[in-house]
């Protein structure tokens, strides 16, 4: 039996990400040192042509990790994983992240490649003390703020839950004061 048709077989001839069911292909899950049916899935264009070209990567569409991110198969947890990792930004893909168990084995498979960008371009939040900011923490004001564009004061002491990070500057992030969401500079919150 041929690969295509194994993956067949094993997805029910669906996408193993997002469950479509045309212009399926098979996507061999790099590093690939043998190949075969455990380090490929099958996959439709959309994803195949997103997982290739980050800039092409709708976010609303890999939503689909919420159910294949479950399946038994490591090579679908590995592509899950990178591409939660890869969607962070999303407050969304950090909880399904944070859900997500590999093995030791499998995550390593999954962090191979390395996708992120070097450290030393990568966009670090610090809070007034210098504490590490990430997408999903909890910071407190240390000031009164007056929301641009609205007559609502944040005032001092007001905790924001469940932040997100500006991905192009360190010195924004974003969080709900009550039910508006806002943009918070970083200089101005303290982490809980």
């Amino acid at each position: 039996m041929d690969l295509l048709k194994e993956l067949q077989e094993r997805s029910g001839s669906i996408c193993e990400l997002c469950a479509a069911t045309n212009d399926l292909n098979i996507y061999e899950v790099p590093p690939v040192s043998i190949g075969g049916i455990d380090e490929s899935i099958l996959a439709c264009a959309t994803c195949i042509d997103q997982i290739e070209d980050s800039d092409t990567v709708d976010a609303n569409h890999w939503r689909c990790l919420n159910d294949s991110m479950w399946s038994e198969h490591d090579a679908v947890k590995v592509v899950a994983w990178r591409m939660l990792s890869r969607l962070k930004a999303e407050g969304w893909s950090q909880d399904l992240l944070d859900m997500m168990y590999l093995d030791d084995d499998t995550l390593k498979w999954a962090k191979a490649t390395e996708e992120n960008e070097d450290a030393s371009d990568e966009v670090i939040h610090r809070d007034v003390n210098g504490v590490i900011l990430k997408t999903g923490d909890s910071v407190v004001l240390i000031k009164d703020l007056k929301v641009k564009g609205s007559s609502l004061v944040a005032k001092q002491g007001t905790a924001v839950r469940r932040i997100s990070l500006d991905r192009d500057n360190s010195e924004f992030i974003e969080g709900k004061v009550g039910p508006t969401q806002i943009v918070i500079i970083t200089k101005y919150v303290k982490k809980i």
